[in-house]
């Protein structure tokens, strides 16, 4: 039986040219057409868009991380610039630490004490003004209710007259950075008789 019979759609020209080929290639290519079978290709069509998704979902993954990395390192950066100046507050909290005991320490009496007196008192409102114009703000809790996050106790007394767990006295006051604590304010807490 000749190709032709086999196959009567196959045009006559392509049937001499056939035993130009290789009787090798000729049997390769036979049997890669048979071998084809569409359910297969039907299959590897499913895991190729199988797997284009995946890959899809891993470089959304990816550009999510990279947001993710770029809002941190923004965050990092407005920290740095809230914060970076919280060593220089935390010494020069000690210089208002020193003038307020100056002043408490010091008599008005005689135009000479008294003008040392004036000038102490300018030159630490000037230091609260300009701590405060950069967002550093005091905690001065007499009265209040003990918080463990902005107060120190630095002792409890019995007292009767207050609530238990209120401050009673402040022996320094604490402050604040942009709502950061810096350094607590030491008190002494009411306790219950």
């Amino acid at each position: 039986m000749s190709s032709e019979e086999q196959n009567p759609n196959v045009d006559s020209d392509a049937a001499n040219e056939a035993p130009e080929m290789a009787p090798e290639a000729q049997e390769g290519a036979q049997e890669r057409v048979e071998d084809v079978n569409p359910a297969e290709l039907v299959l590897q069509i499913e895991d190729l868009q199988a797997e284009i998704g995946k890959l899809k979902d891993q470089e959304l993954r990816t550009q999510a991380e990279m947001h993710n990395v770029r809002r941190r390192a923004e965050q990092d950066v407005e920290k740095a610039h809230k914060f970076g100046v919280e060593k220089f507050v935390g010494d020069m909290l000690t210089v208002i630490d020193n003038l307020e005991r100056a002043l408490a320490s010091m008599d008005a009496e005689g135009e000479a004490m008294q003008a040392a007196r004036e000038g102490i008192e300018l030159t630490l409102k000037s230091m609260q003004d300009g701590l405060k114009r950069h967002n550093v703000e005091a905690i001065d809790p007499a009265g209040e209710p003990f918080d463990p996050e902005f107060h120190q106790a630095m002792t409890m007394v019995p007292n009767p007259d207050l609530e238990p767990n209120t401050v009673m006295d402040v022996f320094q006051k604490g402050y604040t950075l942009h709502g950061r604590l810096v350094r607590p304010a030491m008190v002494v807490v009411a306790k219950a008789p």
